[in-house]
């Protein structure tokens, strides 16, 4: 019998249309209306800060009119019923529902235990879709039944490591219907047009975006109490809020501090997140994979990320980047970023052309010859090396979602779902995209000189990252326009914000920490039994492992490791005013011979252990707050890894 979960149901709306990430893609119909003139219609005046965007537009089509097509089309799969929701479960850490994980089913009652209210019913209702789906087809496949599921969590609630209390699943306790609210659509149809993109706010209007508490239960907090806000902010509002981040006093965390083990436990946790957002503000998310599709293995441009990569890493180990690309943005530094019109005026066709052959040719020989190329050339080749990639920047899965971040009804919570999106990026893509962002701010940087304002930057480029020739998707012309006004708009957010972007929400962090923690508790049991078997003095072993945590260390004093600085260990006071930078200094300023040279930004300290694989430390983190977050942690100084 289906359970609670059908009040859920009604949130959402099933749609069936190709595929990526979406938020309610489906493409409705529109009534007919007279052809759509960007330059003569009524909204004449408003689209004109768009002009850069559809001259950028045009530069494309001309660029990709002698391209040859060796390249296939994207064709996405048509989900089986419940393939969607099996797939995120999958995905989201639940592959033991389907007997396709090893693991102990304990382990995903103890991933539940760590879960928000909104991330534990956004769970059950896929749950709750994949089995009814499976009864529907009369599968013999044993998954358990929801109630079993989420029982455990009704009966306790447990504690975050920073003393706040886990919020419990209440299944029956989420009233809100998304039938009543108004989803969010990738095309706008019927909806009023998007403005154009944002100009900044005034420097005094600044807003801290809070990052401690679940996007999700904020969203569901402020639901009623925002609708003013929502009203205000759907209008034709011009001004972007300055979000800036908060000052953790246990320190923000980025995109590449923690440890692979831990940055994929925040991806799940973020996939989660994210999926219990869109529940509460009304948008669909779901997921569907790109039939593999032939690609080039070798080459330039239209080579995959990942093939680049590994092209590259036989020639500069451990880069990141694909060397074409870093090249590309070389070549128009070395130009100087206050050339005016730098990015929005285009190289001449044929030439680009030619340079492209000869880069295929060349490029990897060493043999290319830099110096022919000009600098509105190479910035040409390095917007159609981000057009040609076989699979979008912004990922195939996720494409869709970046389009449709410009409906949901707040900056805040735009911000907060590209956020999510960057976190759950391929690596490659990522790295990538971080490293073109850094580079537009540079541009805009030199704004007063070459003229390119971020909105600029944001019109000329949109195109280019959202634009992917490979996907065959038609909108009309009004559908066109509102898309390229909100892919604007989207661009501007990803440069203004990419600090804040790039950093992971401390409630992620947070939750990390509690799956690691329950993970230990349980694997210590697990050693004291296997103790109790074998005979071994147990009150020894527990005295051994005392001492070992200990480690001789007074209370309120630490002992900071540097295996590879002169001074290898130094026990160090905790006081309030204590940071992580201060620990740094203290042990450069006694290096001596070689050691001496380091500086600031070439060593880190790194909190290891405890309840945290492995976590960079930023230089104001306080470490007497941190040490009462983490008080089993191992303190170690050492350079990050390439």
């Amino acid at each position: 019998m289906v359970t609670v979960v059908t009040k859920l149901v009604n949130c959402f709306h099933l749609s069936r249309r190709c595929g990526q990430y979406t938020m309610n893609q489906e493409i409705t119909k529109v009534k007919e209306k007279p052809p759509f003139d960007r330059s003569s219609s009524q909204d004449s005046v408003d689209e004109l800060p768009m002009e850069d965007y559809w001259t950028e537009v045009d530069n494309i089509k001309k660029s990709s009119e002698n391209r040859q097509e060796d390249q296939e089309v994207v064709v996405v799969k048509e989900p089986d019923e419940g393939e969607l929701e099996e797939e995120w479960l999958k995905e989201a850490g639940f592959s033991i529902l389907f007997g396709e994980s090893a693991e102990d089913p304990q382990e995903s009652m103890t991933f539940l235990s760590t879960l928000t209210r909104m991330q534990a019913a956004a769970v059950q209702k896929r749950v709750e879709m994949v089995y009814q789906t499976l009864r529907k087809k009369n599968k013999q496949h044993q998954i358990p039944d929801v109630r079993n599921i989420f029982a455990q969590r009704r009966e306790s609630k447990e504690k975050a490591p920073d003393g706040t209390e886990s919020q419990s699943v209440r299944t029956n306790e989420n009233k809100y219907q998304g039938k009543d609210d108004q989803a969010c659509s990738l095309v706008p149809g019927e909806k009023e047009l998007i403005p154009p993109v944002p100009e900044e706010a005034p420097a005094s209007e600044t807003d801290v975006i809070t990052l401690e508490v679940s996007f999700a239960e904020q969203a569901v907090n402020q639901k009623e109490s925002s609708k003013e806000r929502t009203q205000k902010n759907k209008g034709y509002d011009t001004l972007l809020p300055n979000f800036r981040l908060p000052k953790e006093k246990t320190g923000t965390t980025k995109i590449g501090d923690l440890a692979p083990q831990d940055m994929k436990k925040v991806c799940s946790f973020a996939l989660i997140e994210l999926t219990a957002f869109c529940d509460v503000v009304g948008v669909e998310l779901k997921k569907q994979k790109a039939v593999k599709f032939k690609t080039k293995d070798s080459g330039v441009f239209g080579v995959p990320l990942t093939v680049l990569l590994e092209q590259d890493q036989r020639k500069v180990p451990g880069t990141r980047i694909p060397l074409i690309f870093q090249k590309l943005i070389s070549r128009i530094e070395e130009g100087g970023l206050e050339t005016e019109g730098l990015l929005r005026i285009p190289g001449a066709a044929l030439r680009i052309k030619s340079l492209c052959q000869e880069l295929e040719a060349k490029f990897y020989e060493g043999i290319f010859n830099w110096e022919s190329v000009k600098q509105h050339d190479a910035a040409s080749l390095l917007k159609r090396f981000i057009r040609e990639l076989p699979q979008p920047l912004l990922s195939v899965e996720y494409l869709t979602a970046f389009q449709a971040v410009q409906n949901l009804p707040t900056k805040e919570q735009q911000l907060q779902a590209l956020n999510l999106l960057v976190i759950l990026l391929p690596d490659a893509n990522r790295d990538t995209l971080k490293a073109l962002l850094e580079f537009l701010q540079r541009v805009i940087d030199n704004k007063e000189k070459n003229k390119m304002t971020v909105m600029n930057v944001a019109m000329v480029m949109a195109p280019n990252l959202f634009m992917c020739h490979t996907f065959s998707l038609k909108f009309s012309e009004q559908q066109e326009f509102a898309m390229a006004a909100g892919t604007a708009n989207i661009m501007n957010l990803l440069i203004k914000y990419q600090e804040l972007l790039w950093t992971i929400p401390k409630f992620l962090v947070n939750q990390v920490r509690r799956l690691n923690t329950a993970y230990l508790k349980k694997d210590k049991k697990m050693r004291k039994k296997l103790l109790k078997k074998m005979a071994y003095d147990r009150e020894k072993y527990e005295k051994q492992e005392k001492s070992t945590n200990d480690a001789d260390v007074p209370q309120g004093v630490i002992r900071v490791q540097a295996p590879h600085l002169s001074k290898v260990s130094m026990a160090i006071q905790l006081t309030e005013k204590l940071r992580a930078s201060d620990v740094l200094a203290r042990f450069l300023s006694q290096e001596s011979g070689i050691a001496q040279t380091l500086k600031k930004g070439e060593v880190f300290l790194y909190e290891v252990g405890g309840n945290i694989g492995e976590r960079c430390l930023d230089d104001d983190t306080y470490m007497k707050d941190l040490y009462q977050l983490n008080p089993n942690a191992e303190w170690v100084i050492k350079s990050k890894p390439s």
